[in-house]
């Protein structure tokens, strides 16, 4: 970026209305989830296919941990991009210094060399997504000045980026990967990348000054005292590990139980930290409290929604009739559906939200709602279990399992936003928004270690008792609304 160009405001109009600096972030998001999820989708059928079929052969309960224990490490790493972006680099180069190794763990996973490969291109699509991902929405809303109208519709129009790629990138790299060459479909996931770092460099000079540069840069003193910790904490890690590696203790499960542990004991850290701090005077701690059943509820659904990168892609692959009209299609393609309900449903729920007004239910009820929800799609497995006679099942089941998942996400995830911003104490306001992703970390971390039980109970034991255990939080929670708002004081 050119000095002109980094001091120069954001074009603001252009793009249907809004400033051209929301083109660039729109594609940029579009492909850079049209790379996530085409990866995310062949990541179980290479772990478990065969040598001879051009996968690693893994064990399935295995390679269901692990695509949990990465769904949780890529959540948990955005507390280091924003963190990153603060106090280093801005989000702008964030942004793209994330995109280029994103497209780099692409590339390796495309490079048929054995699990080598693999494991290091998880790591940089890691590294490169806590970069990306949690900056990428700052940019947006950098674009727009104080008060813009236009904000909440930009993001809506940003919003169906992630959709259009995501549905993009499942159909293609899962065609690809299944029907062609698993390594041919990584490397569709890095193409797509790549388009969206050309468009993003090309179209930077859109994006303005207000995210060019860290908002809290780091001191000169600042920065030996960080990188002096950063360099220890790196140096013990490396110790760690050469101390397992020594050991002959140092293998796949460790890490995955590693990582599960992490994604507990951060957000209870978290929260023990908001709990403590004189910075959170009496209402902010009220708050706080009054939104840890909230976090949990959250953390219930996701364990069981982000399943759907590993159990139901099995299921779908081993006993849902992947045809129609005659004419077979990858098992993978079920997963490309969530974005296109979300495009019918998000209208209707919103049009029911405004249409009720202040009679719609407390934000806990809401929670309980799509609690009940996420186990009902469970349920709806289980019943079709029950009518399969031993065969395969239609892929309507299939299709109303995320139908209904669909239907809950959209009564959590953005009114779960909308409580943090809302709850957080005015001196924790970014982290307690990193909290929120915590859930969905920790959610995937305690799958890790109860996904393995696929396949070793009947789909009507496993599924059932993630159903049950849903439902059951949701009437706790049912019951818990009236005290949750007292306790939130207006938060709601």
């Amino acid at each position: 970026m050119t000095a002109t160009e980094s001091t120069k405001p954001a074009r603001q109009k252009g793009f249907f209305g809004h400033p051209w600096g929301l083109a660039t972030l729109f594609f940029t998001e579009m492909w850079e989830r049209f790379s996530y999820y085409g990866m995310r989708v062949l990541l179980i059928f290479f772990l478990t296919a065969s040598v001879a079929q051009g996968g690693l052969g893994m064990e399935k309960g295995l390679a269901s941990s692990l695509v949990s224990a990465y769904g949780a490490a890529i959540y948990m790493s955005a507390l280091a991009g924003g963190w990153i972006a603060d106090r280093l680099l801005g989000g702008q180069r964030s942004v793209l210094y994330g995109g280029v190794l994103i497209m780099a763990g692409h590339i390796c996973m495309a490079i048929p060399a054995g699990s080598t490969t693999i494991f290091l291109g998880l790591a940089l699509v890691i590294l490169g997504t806590s970069l990306l991902k949690p900056n990428i929405s700052t940019l947006v809303g950098g674009l727009y000045p104080e008060h813009d109208a236009r904000r909440d519709a930009g993001f809506t129009v940003f919003y169906m980026g992630v959709n259009l790629g995501s549905f993009a990138g499942i159909t293609i790299s899962g065609w690809l990967g299944q029907q062609v060459d698993f390594h041919l479909g990584f490397g569709a996931a890095a193409v797509g990348m790549a388009l969206g770092l050309i468009q993003y460099v090309l179209g930077k000079g859109n994006l303005g000054v207000a995210t060019a540069a860290p908002v809290n840069p780091l001191t000169a003193d600042e920065r030996g005292k960080v990188f002096g910790r950063i360099g220890a904490g790196l140096a013990a890690l490396v110790l760690v590990i050469a101390i397992f590696w020594s050991m002959d203790m140092l293998d796949l499960q460790l890490v995955i139980n590693g990582i599960s542990l992490m994604s507990i004991l951060l957000p209870i850290g978290y929260f023990a930290v908001l709990l403590r701090s004189p910075l959170v005077d009496d209402d902010e701690r009220s708050r706080v409290k009054g939104y840890i059943p909230l976090f949990l509820a959250s953390v219930m659904f996701f364990l069981i929604f982000e399943q759907a990168a590993n159990v139901l892609n099995l299921y779908a692959s081993e006993k849902v009739q992947n045809t129609v009209l005659g004419m077979e299609f990858p098992a993978s393609w079920f997963q490309s559906v969530n974005p296109v309900f979300i495009l019918l449903f998000a209208p209707l729920v919103a049009a029911i939200w405004m249409r009720m007004g202040e009679r719609q239910p407390s934000t806990g009820r809401k929670f309980a709602i799509a609690l009940v929800l996420i186990g009902a799609s469970f349920g709806v497995i289980v019943l079709a279990d029950a009518t399969s006679a031993g065969g395969l099942v239609s892929p309507l089941w299939l299709l109303g399992v995320y139908a209904v998942q669909t239907l809950g996400e959209l009564l959590l995830s953005p009114i779960g936003l909308s409580v943090t911003s809302k709850a957080a104490p005015k001196a924790f306001v970014s982290q307690m928004m990193a909290l929120w992703f915590l859930s969905i970390a920790a959610g995937q971390g305690i799958a890790a270690q109860l996904v393995p039980l696929y396949g070793s109970v009947s789909d009507a034991v496993y599924f059932g008792m993630f159903a049950g255990a849903a439902v059951v939080l949701a009437v706790l929670l049912w019951i818990s609304a009236p005290k949750i708002r007292v306790m939130m004081r207006g938060a709601e």
